[in-house]
Formats: structure tokens, sequence, C-alpha cells
């Protein structure tokens, strides 16, 4: 058995049923769930039908770098959407399809890593779990950085010592962010790609909520668009993940790619063959219609703001709220210990919200997620304000 796998902690989902397990919420109240980042947007039809018209592609078996229709589509999103050189995408060289962003960030450790050099991997606290335990998995220590308040949520990477980037073999970012929606700016990602240079490890950004933000004249700049307004059309050391989970509403597509540094690409891809994760041909197909398509992306976003801005107002009278950069989350500083709160929340109101210490870890003194909770706004928009009502009503009796 891999001794590895002891360093495993249970995951938020597990915690949090443990919470909740002798609680006994109000019959009379439906159960309403803001833990679970899950969109609940319907899938779109040019996806479903791009399923069903290709089932056919069942009969034969897919290849691992997927179709060169697929990565077309990719590429040419990755160009339009990030502003990037029109040649600087090769489909051969610079981009993998994968079975969702999750068995990507895991398996993208195991590939890279090299366990004989007491590495790091480097990652935000609080963070998506699946960075933990891919650091652990292939032998290497996580490092935390916080994110805070008080520097907009992104980690200070100036406090970090020279020690720790030389152990650095993977730095994991995510932006927009889980769950605080902190999105790094241009003068950010560029920052990290001199200290990548200087130290020699990969940045793995984690961009899967990158189609989620609240102006449609903003966009978040994404860690290739930053290399590119460098000049590094080679996309060195910079690698990123994103996905159609939450972008076009189809999280059980399993689709989502890598790209960037076309000599890591070819070692992840020989790891990838071993590793026997290739994308169904349906699926495939359906997501080149995805890709290829941004209508249902600009709706998708409306649906967002509009129960971004009714929950907020309900809870502005109560809670400390603001609008986030990107993502779906609210990162809500509670009155009481978070833990309390999401039990207390669950018991009287039958709402679900995840402990934000569920999300971080012990690091530098602190926990950075004490006193949080993420709530996720993916349910429908009449059941997210009855969420915030409830929890107003909740509030109002502490």
């Amino acid at each position: 058995m891999n001794p590895d796998l002891n360093k495993l902690q249970p995951y938020p989902f597990e915690k949090l049923a443990t919470l909740k397990a002798n609680c006994t919420p109000p019959a009379n109240l439906p159960h309403i769930a803001l833990s679970i980042g899950e969109p609940k947007h319907p899938t779109p039809a040019i996806i479903t039908d791009a399923v069903c018209h290709n089932i056919e592609g069942l009969t034969r078996y897919p290849l691992t770098r997927g179709s060169d229709e697929l990565r077309r589509a990719i590429a040419d999103w990755l160009i339009r959407r990030f502003q990037l050189h029109d040649n600087s995408i090769d489909i051969h060289r610079h981009v993998i399809p994968v079975n969702g962003t999750r068995e990507a960030l895991f398996a993208f450790a195991q590939c890279m890593i090299d366990r004989n050099q007491d590495p790091y991997v480097v990652m935000p606290n609080p963070f998506y779990q699946i960075y933990e335990g891919a650091a652990y998995l292939a032998g290497a220590t996580p490092y935390f950085l916080n994110t805070l308040a008080d520097n907009r949520f992104i980690p200070d990477f100036d406090q970090v010592s020279e020690e720790v980037w030389e152990r650095c073999q993977i730095l994991y970012i995510c932006t927009p962010g889980n769950p605080t929606g902190a999105v790094m700016d241009i003068a950010v990602l560029q920052k990290l790609i001199r200290l990548a240079d200087r130290h020699d490890f990969i940045i793995a950004s984690d961009e899967c909520y990158s189609e989620l933000y609240p102006d449609e004249d903003r966009p978040p700049p994404g860690l290739l668009q930053a290399a590119a307004m460098m000049g590094r059309h080679d996309y060195t050391r910079c690698v990123v993940f994103h996905s159609l989970s939450k972008r076009s509403n189809a999280p059980g597509l399993r689709s989502g790619f890598v790209a960037g540094d076309a000599e890591i690409m070819k070692q992840f891809l020989l790891y990838r063959t071993y590793h026997g994760c290739a994308m169904s041909p349906p699926a495939q197909m359906a997501s080149i219609q995805a890709w290829r398509d941004e209508a249902h992306v600009i709706e998708n976003r409306r649906l967002y703001r509009e129960k971004f801005g009714a929950v907020i107002d309900i809870l502005a009278p109560v809670l400390h709220v603001a609008l986030p950069d990107g993502a779906f989350y609210l990162w809500v500083e509670t009155p009481v210990a978070d833990t309390d709160f999401a039990r207390g929340l669950f018991a009287e109101q039958h709402v679900t919200v995840l402990p934000g210490s569920y999300l971080s870890r012990q690091a530098h003194g602190i926990n950075p997620g004490a006193n949080r909770v993420r709530m996720a706004l993916v349910a429908g928009l009449d059941e997210c304000v009855e969420a915030a009502l409830r929890i107003k009503n909740y509030i109002n009796t502490l």
C-alpha cells in the first residue's frame, strides 16, 4: 500500500456530513444546498444534442491526445479569449484534452514531480483539496500561502522565502479563486513567471472559473495571456487548466483541457498514454460545439449576476458581503465560528453551507478559512433567494 495515502485528509464534504450528523432540521423547510460547487443551470442543447448525435462514436477507442478538430476548437478559443498570437498555439504541441480539470490537476503532479529532490508544491490556502492530495501522492510536501482579505485574497508572494522557491517544483494557482473569487491581474501573473524562471518551477494555473465574472467588459486575464504580453509565445513553464463544467454547465461531460509549454505537454501526454485517460468520442464532439459557442456562456453569466444581485441585497444588512471578481461563490465572514454557523444554519433553517476552515490548513500561525463560510450560488434564482432569506433569519436569532 502506498504509505502516502495516510497523509490524505478527509474531503471537506466528509467533514461536513459529520458536522451535520446529529441535526434534525425543520421538516417543513425543503433542504437548500449552497455547499457544493456543482452548476445547476441547464446544460445547453448544443452540448446534449452533440452527445446524442455522435453516440456511435462509442464503438471505437479514442486517442489520448483527442481529435485534431477538438484541439483546433480549443486552440481557437484560447487565442480568441486571451488575445494570443494566431500561430502561438500549435494543436499538436500545446494542447491536450482531459476528462475535467480535477483528474488533470491531480495527474499533473504525478507526472512532473521529482520526489528525490525533497520538493515543495506551493499552493493557495484555502484551496481546492486536489492540489494537496496530488502533492502528497507525488512524494512532495504542500507549502501553503494564506490568502487574506488585507491582500484582496491574493497570496503575498513577496513574503515567500528564497529557500521555499528553490524547493518549489509546481506552483498551483487558482484564478478566479475557489473559494474567494479573487482574480490575479497581469502584473501578479508576470511576477510569478519571473519567479518560475529564476527558480525553475512550473506554474499550474487552474482557470476553470475564468468564464464566470460580473463585468462583460472585464474578463479575468489568464497565465498564457500574461506570458504572451511579455513576448513569451512559447509559454515556457506555464500550464493552464480549463473546463466546460462551470463555463458550459456540463459537469457530467467531464471535459476540459491542459495547454501551455510544449515540452511539458509532451511529457504529460506520454504519462497520460499510460494512465489511460482518453475522452470519449461523443464527449469530444460535444466539447467542440461548446468551445465554439459563446452565446450560452454570456447567458450563464447573466444568470449568475441576477442571483448575486438578489442574494447580496438580502444579506448586506446582516453580513459583510461583496460581489466577487469571478467564480460563483460568496466567501462570507461569520459572526460566530464557521463550524457553529454552518451547523446551526442547517439545524434551524435546513440550509447547507461549507465551513471555510474545512477548505484550509493551519499555516503560518492561522487557519485563513476560519470564521468564514463558502456559499455556492449554483441553484436557481428562487432557491438562492429563499436560502438568503433563511440565512438572514438565522443571523437575526444569534
